[in-house]
C-alpha cells in the first residue's frame, strides 16, 4: 500500500455509503488523495467533479454529468459536497496529526 492509498482509504471511509459510487472507485479516491495533497482544506466541490469526470471518463463512461461544473444543475452540483468534507476532513485530521 502506497501513501496515496492511505490517504484515498481514509477519505473513502469518511464518505457516506450512500454516497459511494457503485463501481470500483479505487481510482477515483486515488484522484481525491491528490486533490488533499495539492489543495488540502481548500478543495472545492468543482475539484471533486473534475477528478470524478476524468475517472467517469477512464471508466469509458459517457454520462450527462460530464460537463463543466458551472453547468450542472445545484442539484447535481450538490452531490460533490460529501466528497468534499470527506477530503477536507481528512485535511484536517492529516494537519492535527503533523503539528503533533
Amino acid at each position: 500500500m502506497t501513501y496515496l492509498d492511505a490517504v484515498a482509504a481514509a477519505i473513502r471511509n469518511a464518505v457516506p455509503p450512500d454516497a459511494l459510487p457503485d463501481e470500483d472507485t479505487r481510482s477515483l479516491f486515488l484522484s481525491y488523495a491528490v486533490l488533499l495533497l495539492a489543495k488540502g482544506e481548500a478543495v472545492t466541490r468543482e475539484d471533486v467533479h473534475n477528478a470524478w469526470v476524468a475517472w467517469a471518463a477512464s471508466m469509458g463512461g459517457d454520462r450527462e454529468s460530464m460537463v463543466p461544473f458551472s453547468e450542472l444543475p445545484p442539484g447535481t452540483q450538490a452531490e460533490d459536497s460529501p466528497f468534499v468534507i470527506a477530503i477536507r476532513t481528512v485535511a484536517q485530521t492529516r494537519r492535527g496529526a503533523q503539528s503533533r
